[in-house]
């Protein structure tokens, strides 16, 4: 396992600005998925800073992953959202003790040893967010094995390189549970709709997906809960939560407009 030297950061910060920045032309062009990005992030460790050091990650604190989404974003926006999706679910899920043990052992091992991506697929063409109410139109059908999923998804950033897939769902219980099932992202039945075509942040690749009866074993049901019992609001969590996703969604705001403000200042001054 690799992990970036702390007594060697600012420089590495600054090295991975500009090896970002590389790509940021034609990839914002042409919408592809930033392989070359990722990949560059997966060998020098920085994908699994957010890993607990129990888990052989690098137990970075939420300033030092902070400043990782800031250097990203300054070249390259569109892998600094894939980057921080990683993160808030890596801090999530150290502290989340719903999920079955060897399996979030599983993901977290993946991300050190192989940079393995992970990010949720919750919102639908019906229901929008789910964290405006309502039942997902997507669902998880009890079998002997375990459980069979069937649905529709977009605004799935990151989908082409992702690893794992933290699908928002309901049983087919009466009443249904409802939560997150965990599918690995080389499962069969799934196809990727190449539908994102925005005019900013092309490279998130926040494709719609289709799962048509992709099966994963009964333990894959990380975090579900009866649909009439949600689980009672802890504060606490729902705080930290809240506040690493403000600073690391900020972080990619702020260094967009830095990175046009520079390029600006660059511009103005070649014309003088």
């Amino acid at each position: 396992m690799i992990h970036p030297e702390r007594d060697d950061w600012a420089r590495q910060l600054t090295a991975l600005r500009q090896q970002m920045a590389e790509q940021a032309a034609s990839l914002d062009a042409s919408g592809e998925f930033p392989w070359r990005n990722i990949d560059h992030l997966r060998a020098g460790g920085w994908l699994s800073l957010a890993v607990p050091p129990s888990c052989g990650g690098a137990g970075a604190s939420l300033a030092q992953l902070q400043q990782v989404i800031a250097a990203i974003a300054w070249g390259e926006p569109a892998t600094a959202l894939i980057v921080c999706m990683q993160y808030l679910h890596h801090l999530r899920l150290a502290e989340n003790d719903a999920w079955h043990a060897p399996l979030r052992q599983q993901v977290f091992h993946d991300a050190v040893e192989h940079g393995g991506l992970i990010n949720s697929l919750r919102v639908e063409p019906e229901l929008g967010s789910p964290a405006r109410g309502g039942l997902p139109d997507t669902v998880a059908t009890r079998r002997a094995e375990g459980w069979d999923i069937s649905g529709h998804k977009i605004y799935t950033t990151g989908i082409e390189g992702l690893r794992w897939l933290a699908v928002w769902a309901r049983s087919d219980d009466n009443p249904p549970l409802v939560g997150t099932w965990l599918v690995p992202g080389d499962s069969p039945g799934i196809t990727v709709v190449k539908s994102w075509d925005h005019a900013g942040m092309r490279a998130t690749g926040s494709h719609e997906v289709i799962f048509n009866h992709v099966r994963v074993a009964a333990e894959h049901a990380v975090d579900v809960w009866p649909a009439d019992a949600p689980p009672a609001a802890q504060a606490e969590p729902f705080r930290l939560f809240a506040n690493r996703q403000t600073a690391l969604l900020a972080a990619i705001y702020d260094s967009i407009a830095h990175a046009a403000h520079d390029w600006l200042v660059r511009w103005l001054a070649g014309r003088v």
